[in-house]
């Protein structure tokens, strides 16, 4: 995929970078395989801003991705697609029985290509087996924690996991982060990487596109009451007055932990993302 470079027609448009989108073969979704998506502007059930600069945005409906991939058998690649819920892009296939469904795209999958589910599927990329069927050093994404529940891991964007080994019933896995984790081998992946790499190269250009996004904006808590945030007041611009910044609530910014030294998965990581 290669990236859209815009000439500096405007402020906006002078830092502003875009995908081309040429691997898009379908622009309107299957009407069978979207579900109305509420906004919720960051809160919660009881009302109550629980995620900060979230809020207005373009209206936009969700596609029903088949995380699962329980049907077994050859589907064909109909159409590739974009998705406005995700980094990824979407390709959406049928069965030979006719029923249609929506999976993450892989890089290189293009339409017209036969992917398969199941235990006996070939080693190429798309095609979804049990971690216990699958070669070790292989690259894989959307990988399922719990048997059954479907992938939860590696779904984003230009990502993807090595298998590293297997013994005892468990697979070590290395993630994109670097951290390395046992993942039962009843499990299923997809092979390959994750498709639209050139993601993170894009360049949003201007503000107006991060509030189409849902994204409002950030305001600096230096620039803040001391009401209001840790760092805020002072005489014109001040020092943040503290050993290290802070969050709104007094918590250690950079570099603190915050995952529960008593969580049940922690026996699941064999090497964090941060060890040397």
């Amino acid at each position: 995929m290669a990236i859209k470079i815009y000439k500096p027609t405007t402020p906006g448009r002078r830092n502003m970078t875009v995908a081309s989108f040429e691997e898009i073969t379908k622009t309107a979704p299957e009407k069978s395989l979207v579900r109305v998506l509420k906004k919720n502007a960051g809160r919660n059930n009881t009302g109550r801003i629980t995620v900060r600069h979230k809020g207005g945005g373009n209206k936009i409906k969700y596609r029903i991705i088949d995380f699962k991939r329980q049907r077994s058998g050859k589907a064909s690649v109909i159409a590739i697609e974009y998705d406005p819920n995700r980094s990824a892009f979407i390709a959406l296939i049928q069965y030979d029985d006719g029923v249609k469904s929506y999976v993450i795209a892989p890089l290189g999958l293009k339409v017209g290509d036969a992917i398969y589910s199941g235990e006996d599927a070939d080693i190429k990329p798309g095609n979804t087996l049990p971690i216990a069927n699958i070669p070790v050093g292989t690259f894989i994404h959307n990988i399922e924690l719990y048997p059954g529940k479907g992938a939860q891991l590696v779904r984003s964007a230009g990502s993807a996991a090595q298998l590293m080994a297997k013994e005892n019933g468990v697979a070590q896995v290395r993630l994109p982060s670097s951290e390395v984790r046992y993942i039962r081998l009843e499990c299923k992946a997809t092979i390959g990487q994750v498709g639209n790499i050139e993601h993170e190269n894009i360049k949003v250009g201007k503000a107006g596109k991060k509030r189409h996004m849902g994204i409002r904006p950030t305001v600096r808590g230096s620039v803040m009451n001391p009401v209001d945030h840790p760092h805020g007041g002072g005489e014109g611009r001040s020092p943040i007055g503290r050993p290290s910044p802070v969050t709104p609530w007094g918590k250690p910014a950079l570099g603190y932990k915050t995952r529960n030294k008593k969580a049940r998965t922690n026996k699941q990581i064999v090497k964090r993302r941060n060890d040397k």
